[in-house]
């Protein structure tokens, strides 16, 4: 599996769709801050403009955009500037609308031709789930041309979800769902393979020398990688291979080496029965007790105590 897709995959990303909807100008809407989810809005129809909370300048996105909100702020979309006020809360647009959650979301002036179609949703990952990839993200990614720049597959990818989110069709949910999962992974493809190179922390996906060692780490989590290995497979020398990754990912070699076994440690926990011995030595750990000092150091919970957590989640509560 390539590096991306296997991050994503661990990280148990799942789309969620809202609705579609049919908005005619004048219109405003706020949407509410959501921090453990990624928004996103596609323009289906028309245009529209979006000004996300804690950013300076609003931005305008035609048909074929897309813009995620990586990081669930607060947001109004609005018609025009002209209209952007009075603004209506998205909940209160939701009742005025009657929307049920079926069928496509209707608001605004009857009669005028300036429509707007967008298809809205969120992305989120398992909870506790984490990345540096994620984290080094922008509060926002805007892909301009969407469909367009990313190819004819795409471009039918996108009037396909258009076409099934929120109708009563059997199985558009689970269709427009799983197709959204594939647009925000080929947004991130496409960003990290466009603005996401001038961003340090995320360079080195990208880079083809540090992804090699990086694909490594991920083959083989529990092997004993030692900087001299992982400089060899990026074809470096040791000095140069340790500063160019710390520079591009923004964590050295084995302090991301260790953050990415914590991950998988905390799926096998959640996922399996697995003694803790077994799940140490598959995290590349000889050992229960150094498995779990570090696992407590990036989780504040020993694995014991998260695993029983999670079968019994009141357990956080006490």
């Amino acid at each position: 599996m390539d590096l991306l897709s296997d991050i994503l995959v661990h990280l148990r990303l799942k789309g969620t769709l809202y609705f579609r909807t049919s908005f005619t100008s004048p219109w405003s809407v706020a949407v509410p801050s959501y921090r453990e989810v990624a928004r996103f809005h596609c323009v289906h129809k028309g245009r529209c403009i979006i000004r996300i909370e804690g950013n300076e300048s609003p931005v305008v996105l035609e048909r074929g955009d897309l813009i995620i909100i990586t990081r669930g702020a607060a947001h109004t979309l609005f018609s025009s500037y002209e209209d952007e006020n009075p603004i209506t809360e998205l909940d209160q647009v939701i009742e005025q609308s009657g929307f049920t959650g079926e069928g496509t979301l209707v608001f605004g002036e009857f009669g005028t031709n300036h429509e707007t179609q967008l298809v809205c949703g969120h992305f989120a990952f398992e909870e506790r789930a984490t990345h540096p990839i994620v984290e080094a993200l922008p509060s926002s990614i805007v892909i301009r041309n969407y469909g367009e720049s990313s190819g004819n597959w795409l471009e039918s990818t996108l009037r396909i979800i258009g076409a099934e989110a929120g109708m009563a069709h059997l199985g558009s949910d689970l269709i427009a769902i799983k197709m959204s999962e594939i647009i925000f992974t080929q947004a991130l493809r496409s960003y990290l393979e466009s603005d996401g190179r001038a961003n340090p922390a995320l360079a080195g996906y990208t880079d083809t020398r540090i992804a090699k060692a990086l694909k490594a780490i991920h083959s083989s989590p529990a092997h004993g990688w030692t900087l001299e290995e992982l400089a060899a497979v990026a074809g470096m020398s040791r000095t140069s291979f340790s500063t160019t990754f710390t520079q591009f990912i923004s964590l050295s070699p084995f302090a991301y080496m260790t953050q990415w076994r914590m991950e998988l440690a905390r799926q096998r926990l959640i996922e399996t029965n697995d003694p803790l011995i077994v799940i140490a030595e598959r995290s590349g750990y000889q050992s229960e007790a150094a498995f779990s000092r570090v696992f407590k150091k990036y989780f504040d919970i020993s694995p014991a105590a998260f695993r029983r957590s999670q079968r019994n989640p009141e357990m956080l509560l006490s």
